[in-house]
């Protein structure tokens, strides 16, 4: 059940497995801070993944997520939930490859995948 949604917004949300998301794929932890967040990006959302998928197949190399947050010049807080719906819905894979992040910790490399990568 989704809990704090105003009615007109329930009607665009749906769970998927444990993570509840909003019909477009965006989605949030059980935390009402981070169904705020998710209720706040929704609108863009959609265009966001479109760009990052466009930047990823326009570099034609994997990236961490930072990296694509620094090259589109957004937070990489906004870019990784992105990335991860990019993963879900199967148009970015784990390249097997690793890079670090702002942290200094290992960080996946993403690739598009082969389906997206084809014209």
């Amino acid at each position: 059940m989704t809990i704090g949604l105003g009615p007109h917004l329930k009607q665009f949300f749906i769970r998927i497995g444990t993570m509840p998301q909003t019909v477009d794929g965006t989605g949030w932890k059980d935390q009402p801070t981070s169904e705020s967040a998710a209720e706040r990006i929704a609108p863009k959302a959609p265009i966001l993944r479109h760009k990052i998928l466009n930047l990823m197949i326009a570099i034609g190399s994997p990236l961490t997520a930072d990296e694509i947050a620094k090259v589109m010049n957004l937070s990489v807080l906004t870019v990784r939930p992105r990335i991860s719906e990019l993963a879900k819905a199967g148009k970015l894979v784990d390249s097997g490859k690793r890079g670090t992040n702002a942290s200094g910790r290992s960080a996946v490399r993403w690739r598009v995948s082969d389906q997206e990568a084809q014209p």
